[in-house]
């Protein structure tokens, strides 16, 4: 691949004609976890995005461009930037992928803040990204000229150890895929109080019962520790195993790791067409599959998530309306079955008029009332004043980008930042007027525990 890069970065008297070169080799499967766990342990910059069931696998090594904007006009900056970027690029083979998160508001975490290493978005262009589908494997090496000192040769050497080791610490095909964790987890942060979270929901749902609000969501904060280190990679092969139907994703900054497993896409472009999907709505899973049953068609009865699903959808559907030259919503929703939790799911498709991207979708569904709360300022508002500290990615655009300016972008849910032997996750709640903050608590702690589990074991339960 090298060569292949120096070629195209140099015109015909060798000075450098191309800001950006990509060059794309077929190569042999690679665990993708094991790829991400191999980058991590060489001290790399890395990214994850995996979708089990599907067996769709990308993983990004190194930065060799990146687009960090702030505030509310993020998704524009991105897309601005990384057009610029690609005006002049020379591409061999697979588009290049950005890979990354533009956070829940676009605020600069503090500097003390578990979230300080990921910005207040960032969008980056991986030096190598692995590729696998159904119809093979790939590696395409991206060399930026002038913001990248590894040199197009340097590229084949990384690649060539990373693929080793991603080898040697890969799981055997007869053997265990996942080991069990024996991390003991004491919760040591706790935003807001059990106390606080009774209080706020009960002003919450009183905001929504005299009409001021449709509906807002209360996240907590928890925050763990271990007295052993946590295992990064063992934890994203439980997830994966877990919820092969969710995507599972990581990104790795600073020495610290964003992991999780979120079921819900918020939006994937490819041309003119367009996917995303209403979340809304959770029962807890049963102890067999006739519990389980029983459960589904209680949640799908339930008019409390009824109410919380039909917001969602109402929103997302008079929001893409406008814009769209076709619009397909599911008639009703369906139950999307996790390890610890159903959810109510509607999916929602169609067509716009021309091709916008996936930044432009996104920056226009961001936050959904799944997430936020609808009237979206009203809720976000009482978010900032309430809930009492930094979302940071929690519940913002995860996902990639392609050159085209289509890709995919999930919301950051069941997920948490993990540092060595601490770990701060996060879930959140849909409040409406009916809502019971002992069973909202209890669905939070529904909510953790997939990332708990996958972690360690609890000394004490959040």
């Amino acid at each position: 691949m090298g060569d292949r890069l120096a070629a195209l970065l140099a015109g015909d008297d060798g000075s450098a004609v191309a800001r950006l070169a990509a060059v794309t080799a077929p190569v042999g499967a690679i665990d993708p976890i094991s790829l991400f766990a191999a980058a991590v342990e060489a001290g790399l910059e890395a990214a994850l995005w995996l979708r089990a069931q599907d067996g769709i696998a990308l993983v990004g090594v190194g930065r060799a461009w990146a687009t960090e904007p702030e505030g509310p006009g993020r998704f524009v900056d991105a897309e601005r930037d990384w057009r610029e970027v690609m005006r002049t690029a020379r591409v061999a083979g697979a588009s290049p992928v950005l890979m990354g998160g533009l956070g829940f508001t676009g605020r600069r975490p503090a500097e003390d803040d578990a979230w300080a290493p990921f910005g207040p978005s960032s969008l980056v262009l991986p030096q190598l990204v692995y590729s696998s589908a159904a119809d093979g494997a790939t590696v395409t090496a991206s060399v930026v000229g002038g913001a990248d000192d590894t040199t197009p040769g340097g590229l084949d050497r990384q690649w060539a150890t990373l693929e080793r080791r991603a080898r040697e610490i890969e799981p055997s095909p007869t053997g265990i895929v996942a080991r069990p964790v024996f991390a003991p987890l004491t919760v040591v942060e706790e935003q807001p109080s059990h106390e606080a979270w009774d209080r706020l929901v009960g002003t919450f749902a009183g905001a929504v019962g005299r009409g001021r609000i449709d509906k807002v969501v209360l996240a907590r904060r928890v925050g763990f520790r271990s007295p052993v280190e946590l295992d990064v990679g063992n934890a994203l092969r439980r997830l994966a195993l877990s919820a092969p139907e969710s995507t599972t994703y990581a990104f790795r900054r600073g020495g610290s790791t964003l992991l999780g497993s979120t079921p819900e896409r918020l939006a994937r472009t490819e041309g003119r067409s367009f996917q995303t999907m209403a979340v809304a709505g959770s029962i807890r899973r049963g102890a067999d599959a006739a519990e389980d049953a029983a459960l589904a068609s209680e949640l799908l009865a339930s008019e409390k998530d009824r109410e919380e699903q039909a917001i969602v959808v109402d929103s997302i559907r008079d929001q893409l309306a406008p814009i769209a030259a076709t619009l397909e919503v599911a008639p009703e929703p369906t139950v999307m079955t996790l390890r610890f939790v159903q959810h109510l799911a509607t999916e929602i498709s169609g067509t716009l008029p021309e091709a916008r991207g996936l930044l432009s979708l996104a920056g226009l569904l961001h936050p959904t009332p799944a997430v936020g709360g609808k009237p979206r300022d009203v809720a976000l508002a009482l978010v900032e004043e309430h809930e009492g500290f930094d979302r940071g990615w929690y519940a913002g655009p995860i996902g990639w980008l392609g050159a085209d300016g289509d890709g995919e972008l999930c919301v950051a849910l069941r997920c948490g930042i993990v540092d060595h032997t601490r770990a701060t996750l996060f879930a959140g709640c849909g409040i409406v007027a009916d809502s019971d903050a002992a069973a909202e608590w209890e669905e939070s702690r529904m909510k953790l525990r997939a990332v708990v589990t996958a972690l360690g074991i609890l000394a004490d339960e959040p």
